[in-house]
């Protein structure tokens, strides 16, 4: 099979679509891969760690995109990406469709193209197995994130999220308690931060108590408790995802006026559209705007910035799914594994994913 790795092209987007480790593992088994030039520098990974690994450098991205039967993205192709794309080829990456353009979707499904969402690999169980590394890089970068938009000089109130003797901590609200919104539970516990975590779901709320020792304060996410929060909170995290769909509106435009001047807002459902009315997608150079006084984040590609650990983590999770579709097939492997049709978007023309029909994409 030929493989194609782009550089990607989005703002701040400084991963790659596979490390030069994978790209051996598959020249070993006798695939052709094809990384356009500087692909891996953002990841840490020179032209020539993928040529030793076998790869062929190529200098255009046509020529990435053109030649592979199979092309390996980390992020939603763009519109210029898309017209790059060939009849028939498959594409894995962490695509989110259900909150993309409509033009994007129209285009893969005029090409027949057969798309892969990465974030949408489900397990039996629920699990998300290649999110989920992904989840845990964000989750634990929120913290330093949070604790610098706090400050003075980023428009933040002035505090320190740990609080010292005689001066008490911040309080951080986070709503959903998945992979991500446990991962920031912990992280913001380790530093002292005074954390409240509330999710629909009362088995992974208890499941997140026993884990943690009880120190994070659980409740259920009713509306009633979530406008209770966000009016105290100095930090809220938006960790809503349902795979597949767009994020659920949880935080309304009114809760958003009742929170105290300069707090934060991170939105980390904002790949899927946002979990806060008054959300929109910012990026790591222009982080923040400030709507009703509340400072908001909401930045896509959150890990992109810790490309190298970020790169690792998701390629480690997607290998076993990259390797069953260059050995069998992609029908061969979409069949033989459930957990990877699950992250099915459209195929041979056809829309697979149902949340495509009903999304309003953007």
């Amino acid at each position: 099979m030929d493989i194609g790795i782009p550089r990607e092209r989005r703002e701040s987007e400084y991963r790659v679509g596979l490390t030069p480790i994978g790209v051996q593992l598959l020249t070993a088994e006798g695939h052709a891969v094809y990384v356009e030039r500087d692909a891996g520098v953002g990841a840490g990974f020179s032209n020539r760690d993928y040529e030793q690994a076998g790869a062929r450098i190529v200098y255009q991205p046509q020529e990435a995109f053109g030649r592979a039967d199979l092309v390996l993205k980390v992020a939603r192709p763009t519109a210029e990406e898309c017209e790059w794309l060939r009849e028939g080829q498959t594409l894995m990456g962490l695509l989110h469709l259900a909150a993309a353009r409509r033009s994007r979707v129209e285009t893969l499904l005029e090409k027949g193209v057969t798309a892969i969402g990465y974030e949408m690999i489900q397990n039996e169980d629920g699990s998300l197995p290649v999110l989920s590394p992904l989840s845990q890089v964000a989750g634990r970068m929120l913290v330093q994130v949070a604790a610098t938009l706090s400050q003075n000089d980023k428009g933040g109130k002035g505090i320190l999220l740990s609080g010292v003797p005689g001066v008490p901590p911040a309080e951080v609200v986070i709503i959903g308690a998945g992979t991500l919104g446990t991962c920031a539970a912990r992280a913001f516990l380790g530093i002292g931060a005074k954390v409240y975590l509330l999710d629909r779901d009362l088995q992974r709320l208890q499941a997140v108590d026993t884990l943690l020792d009880s120190r994070v304060i659980t409740m259920v996410s009713h509306e009633f408790n979530v406008r209770k929060v966000v009016r105290f909170a100095d930090v809220l995290i938006g960790a809503v995802l349902v795979p597949g769909q767009r994020s659920p509106l949880i935080v309304t435009r009114e809760m958003v006026q009742s929170m105290k001047p300069r707090s934060v807002i991170i939105d980390m459902s904002i790949d899927q559209g946002g979990c806060v009315e008054t959300i929109r997608p910012t990026t790591h150079k222009s982080p923040t705007f400030v709507e009703h006084g509340v400072i908001h984040c909401g930045i896509p590609n959150f890990p992109s910035v810790v490309a190298r650990t970020a790169t690792h983590a998701f390629n480690n999770a997607a290998w076993p799914y990259i390797q069953a579709v260059t050995r069998l097939g992609i029908a061969a492997a979409l069949e033989a594994i459930p957990a990877l049709a699950r992250g099915l978007n459209t195929r041979g023309g056809e829309i697979i994913n149902p949340a495509l029909h009903a999304s309003e994409v953007k």
